[in-house]
């Protein structure tokens, strides 16, 4: 499984809690803010907005691919565990994934 943009990542992580999700967006936010951020006033590629290269940033840190044991047609994931695609940029946007399934 392949993210194909550079601005997204996909994860593996806790599915039955949603503070989960907020808590992994507030910590990212917190690590990479966006460019309007007096720490980040050193980063040019600012282009599509003051969210685009931090974006960048997290993707570099985050896996953009996923491999998933797939067994009888299920993918073998943990009692817990859901995948994330974790959405870098602060407007929605369309995402593709590319996906292959075993023989």
């Amino acid at each position: 499984m392949l993210v194909r943009h550079t601005s997204a990542s996909l994860l593996i992580q806790e599915n039955a809690d949603p503070e989960v999700q907020s808590d992994l967006l507030a910590y990212f936010q917190r690590l990479v803010p966006p460019t309007t951020d007096p720490s980040m006033s050193y980063l040019t590629h600012t282009y599509e907005g003051p969210d685009d290269m931090p974006a960048h940033i997290k993707s570099a840190l985050l896996p953009v691919s996923l491999q998933i044991p797939v067994v009888d047609g299920h993918m073998q994931l943990g009692t817990w565990q859901g995948i994330y695609l974790f959405e870098h940029r602060d407007a929605p946007h369309q995402r593709r994934i590319s996906l292959m399934m075993p023989d």
